[in-house]
Formats: structure tokens, C-alpha cells, sequence
């Protein structure tokens, strides 16, 4: 392939999904990690000792003329901030999911990145793994007839037991706005934007008993931990989406299923990369395993950064942009503004369904 200059990209945030992206981005012939910095400087320093990257202060990342591009991988409470920072200094920005805790603090994120014509982009980027593009181009190609109806669903106990436990059932997680994400722009890449949500949300308890089982603590839960509800898509299709911390067990094998005129699509775990992706057609005894047609199977985590830094280069549309996940973070958080006002809730925001990835790419390197 042609080769075209290399991005330059500063990372904001090294805490404990830093080092998936520092990993993932040596894969990208694109990528250029020049600098790394964390509110806590001890952080930022053993991130430049793992991976040969300079250490600084935020404010010094920033300054950095030849940083193009900032993936901003602090907690989901300080992304719209750093967003807000990181675009005010005159750079492009990518940020970990969700794309922000609220729908006035990422409009000005959105607002501030249109005013000064810069890029703006966030994670999810799952949905370029060779699972999920299989079964988009199973979608595409017709193999269920059109898509009427299906579920998607993240069901378990939660992350209760971890040491950093408290995070998840804080303002700004939960198992909506910190797995949610995954299955939703699944969605939206399968089906293109949602419209309207109809949902009731609840919280199973007030409080958790987790930590290391040596250290058993008592902490808050301060967002809703079971959101059930039907999210209608512009292509017509109706989705049950279930999301929670309060399940034991369960017996849904498939995490996403489609459902359509002509036969059945039972996607893969949207929070991985890989497969299985299984098809049922009427006529069929049960379901066949189809063979993946893309590639990026395994662990690919930047791979969205790459997508933009290669639009950054030739100018065309990259997938994990942040209309994208502005409308994502809409259709997650009108579960609990439909439950609250005992409503279907039209959605305000809309995006265009990301292009599919082409199949004959090379490993490390997207299309220019």
C-alpha cells in the first residue's frame, strides 16, 4: 500500500484501558503515539516507561504543535471536559466510550468541534471487528430478507467484586452508558439511527457489598442497574434491548439477534472483535456458522483512532465519528428519561450508518 505520513496522536488518561491502546496502536501503520499524560503524574511515568513515550503534563500535551490528534481515555465523567480542552487547543479528539455523561455537556463538545472545523470521534470501535463487519455484510447482502424485529441484551451481576468496583455503579456507568455503548452503535451500524426508546428502568438496591474479597466494603449505587426496552430503528425495525447488574443466570446464548423476513442473524458479543456470527434462513435445520469475510478479529482497540487518522489524511468520512456516538449517547440515555416520564421518547439526534469496511484490507492498515 501507499504510504502516507504518519499521525501524531498524544494520549490523555493512562489508567487501566491505556495499556490496551498503547498495545493496539503499534499495529497501525498510521498511528504515532508521541506523548502520554494523566492527572496523576505517577500514572503518566510508568506508561512512558512501558511504552517508550514521553511523559507530561496535560497542559503541556496540549501545547504540542505537532500532536494531531488526542485519544482521551480518562473517566467517563472528565471526557467532555477534556473533549472541551483538547479542541479549544486546537486538536482533533478521540475519546473512550461513552462520548459523555450527559446530553448538554456533549453538545458542546459537538458545537465546539464544528465551530473550529476539527474532528471529533469516540469509541466504540468494535463494530470494525471482523465479527460485527460479517454480519453487517450478511445484513447487507440480504441473506435474512429486511429486518423487522430482534434483541440485544448484556445481562450479569456486574463488576461488584473488582477492586475499582464503585466506578461502575457511579454517575456516568452503570451497565447502560458503560456496556451499552458496545450494543447500541452494534446496532446502529447493523441497522442504521434509531428514532424513539421506550423503556423502564430500575435499581435493584441502594447500595453494593463488593471490593477484593479480602477487603469487602459497602458503596452506593447512584444510576439505574436493570434498563429494559424496545429501541425503534428509521429502517422500521423494533429492538428489545436489556441491560443489567442484577442477573445471576441466564439462558440467552446469542447477545444480539436480528430477526427478518426471510431468516435469523445472530451477531456476536459486540464487545469483542471476533466471532461467532451464525445464520438461520427458513428451510435451514439450525443455525450455520458463517466464515468471517473481514479481518481485525482479534483485539483491535484504536483501530477507530486509525479509521480517523486516515480520514484526517485523505479527507473522507471515518465510521467512528462523533455523530455516531452522539446519537448513541442519546438512544442510551432516553432508557431512563423514558422510565422517568412514563413515555416514549423521540429522539433530537440522528447520524448517517457507518461504511462498511472494504474486505480485501491488510493487516495494520485501512482504507485511504
Amino acid at each position: 500500500m501507499a504510504q502516507i505520513p504518519k499521525v501524531k496522536i498524544g494520549v490523555i488518561g493512562c489508567g487501566m484501558i491505556s495499556s490496551t491502546y498503547f498495545n493496539a496502536a503499534k499495529r497501525f501503520e498510521i498511528l504515532d503515539v508521541v506523548a502520554c499524560a494523566d492527572i496523576k503524574p505517577e500514572a503518566s511515568q510508568k506508561s512512558s516507561e512501558l511504552f517508550n513515550v514521553p511523559a507530561m503534563p496535560v497542559a503541556d500535551l496540549l501545547a504540542r504543535k505537532d500532536v494531531e490528534i488526542v485519544l482521551n481515555l480518562t473517566p467517563p465523567k472528565e471526557h467532555s471536559k477534556v473533549a472541551l480542552a483538547t479542541l479549544a487547543a486546537g486538536k482533533h479528539a478521540y475519546s473512550e466510550k461513552p462520548f459523555g455523561v450527559d446530553m448538554a455537556d456533549a453538545s458542546k463538545v459537538v458545537a465546539l468541534a464544528k465551530k473550529n472545523h476539527l474532528m471529533l470521534g469516540c469509541a466504540p470501535d468494535t463494530f470494525l471487528g471482523g465479527g460485527q463487519q460479517t454480519a453487517r455484510k450478511i445484513l447487507d447482502d440480504g441473506w435474512i430478507g429486511k429486518p423487522i424485529a430482534g434483541t440485544a441484551m448484556v445481562l450479569g451481576r456486574g463488576p461488584e467484586k473488582w477492586a475499582h468496583a464503585p466506578f461502575f455503579y457511579d454517575y456516568g456507568a452503570g451497565p447502560m452508558l458503560d456496556l451499552g455503548p458496545y450494543y447500541i452503535t452494534s446496532l446502529v451500524n447493523l441497522l442504521g439511527p434509531a428514532k424513539r426508546v421506550t423503556a423502564v428502568t430500575l435499581k435493584g438496591s441502594e447500595e453494593r457489598v463488593g471490593g477484593p474479597e479480602t477487603e469487602p466494603r459497602v458503596y452506593p449505587v447512584n444510576v439505574t442497574t436493570h434498563l429494559s426496552g424496545m429501541v425503534e430503528f428509521c429502517c422500521g425495525a423494533v429492538i428489545t434491548v436489556i441491560t443489567s447488574f442484577e442477573v445471576y443466570k441466564h439462558g440467552h446464548t446469542n447477545p444480539i439477534e436480528i430477526y427478518g423476513t426471510e431468516g435469523t442473524l445472530a451477531v456476536p458479543d459486540p464487545n469483542t472483535f471476533g466471532g461467532p456470527v451464525k445464520v438461520f434462513r427458513n428451510g435451514y435445520e439450525g443455525f450455520v456458522e458463517a466464515p468471517l469475510s473481514h479481518i481485525y478479529t482479534a483485539n483491535s482497540r484504536s483501530i477507530g483512532a486509525a479509521d480517523m487518522a486516515y480520514a484526517l489524511r485523505s479527507k473522507r468520512k471515518f465510521r467512528a465519528c462523533g455523530e455516531l456516538a452522539y446519537h448513541v449517547l442519546e438512544v442510551m440515555l432516553a432508557f431512563d428519561k423514558s422510565s422517568k416520564e412514563g413515555r416514549p421518547v423521540d429522539l433530537t439526534t440522528t447520524c448517517e450508518r457507518p461504511a462498511p469496511l472494504p474486505l480485501n484490507l491488510e493487516d495494520g492498515f485501512l482504507d485511504e
